[in-house]
């Protein structure tokens, strides 16, 4: 594997099973990296396309994730909504070797860097003077 383009950010013991962790990054949102029942391991924005929802904190069934805020299903292979929902989060690639997990390194300096973190409590409108 060319270690220049891959970059371990844990091992997969260490992901929880139907569970994910956060991976933090020097810039953007942090990326979820989820483990299924079938010990697959995808990685995703930790941001759900409906209310920006942290998917790091669903319930991980199948290749999906529910989010935690309004139940959406996610799918962890390609970071889009279930029918009848629709949007999609960013996915990044994800390789597994001696059980150590890899993210792309471009992916995670690139990928996601304009999606913006939800903002909690009441919004508040500016009006122009």
């Amino acid at each position: 594997m060319n270690q220049t383009n891959w970059q371990q950010v844990c091992r997969v013991d260490e992901i929880p099973v139907l569970g994910a962790r956060r991976v933090a990054r020097p810039r953007g949102m942090d990326v979820a990296v989820f483990r299924n029942g079938d010990g697959e391991v995808f990685a995703l924005l930790d941001r759900c396309p409906h209310k920006g929802g942290p998917l790091s904190q669903g319930i991980v069934f199948g290749t999906s994730v529910a989010c935690p805020l309004h139940n959406w299903t996610i799918g962890l292979d390609d970071g889009c909504a279930k029918q009848p929902d629709e949007g999609c989060t960013p996915k990044f690639s994800v390789k597994v070797e001696d059980g150590a997990v890899y993210l792309n390194a471009v992916e995670l300096a690139g990928v996601g860097l304009d999606v913006e973190r939800p903002v909690a409590g009441p919004v508040h409108h500016r009006t122009g003077a």
